[in-house]
């Protein structure tokens, strides 16, 4: 499974990607918000962002509320630079606009599933990437790894030659809290997790680990003393 980090932040995105294991960028509104970025900065942002992360998908999402807004910021977005993935909502207008796009070249991924029936839509709308939450399930108190789970099955069993992009479709895993969501998205074969730095970092870290680490180091300082 691919790690993709979820994040606007170009520091968290620059930290991530020294670690070797970046694989990719989700971004959304909120998440440039978050940044403190003007309306006039969206798309200079995401640029440097594609710049950044050269040569790995970095997905810019549609804040247009129309199928033909859509396709138009979708266009502009898409022209910014080759790695960046357009980001569409699944709705009417969504999958309208998806499969616009996607007959242009350009890659969509889509976002606000949570449902088999809404990926399956997606996937023949023409999407390269389908986007189902887990931890907003978690929110209100049910499973959302077993939604993911009937995502994956759905997806897994069919074969979307001629429909999309590279005639691929990968499964992202998102809205991640925990290392454990990684794990159960793992388990069933999804192929990304896009994760927030701080759960990727909770990724990174296990107590044994660091209890070791600290049993080398002070091993390691008697044998420097001895010297």
């Amino acid at each position: 499974m691919k790690f993709f980090i979820d994040t606007a932040d170009l520091n968290e995105i620059a930290e991530a990607k020294s670690w070797g294991c970046l694989a990719g960028v989700t971004t959304n509104p909120s998440l440039y918000a978050r940044t403190g970025g003007k309306l006039a900065d969206f798309e200079p942002h995401m640029l440097k962002i594609a710049e950044l992360c050269c040569g790995l998908p970095v997905s810019a999402e549609s804040t247009a509320t129309t199928a033909e807004g859509m396709i138009e910021e979708g266009r502009r977005l898409a022209a910014l630079a080759p790695n960046i993935v357009v980001k569409l909502p699944v709705c009417e207008a969504g999958l309208a606009a998806c499969r616009a796009l996607a007959d242009e070249g350009v890659r969509i991924n889509m976002t606000l599933v949570f449902s088999a029936p809404q990926a399956l839509l997606a996937a023949n709308a023409g999407a390269r990437y389908i986007s189902p939450f887990v931890g907003r399930f978690d929110d209100i108190a049910e499973d959302g790894i077993s939604q993911l789970a009937d995502v994956v099955a759905c997806i897994g069993n069919y074969d979307w030659t001629g429909k999309n992009v590279d005639d691929q479709v990968e499964i992202i895993t998102a809205s991640v809290r925990t290392p454990n969501h990684v794990t159960q998205a793992a388990l069933l074969g999804a192929d990304i997790a896009t994760v927030p730095f701080g759960a990727l970092k909770k990724c990174l870290k296990h107590p044994l680990t660091d209890a070791g680490l600290a049993s080398f180091e002070a091993d390691w300082k008697k044998v420097v003393e001895q010297a």
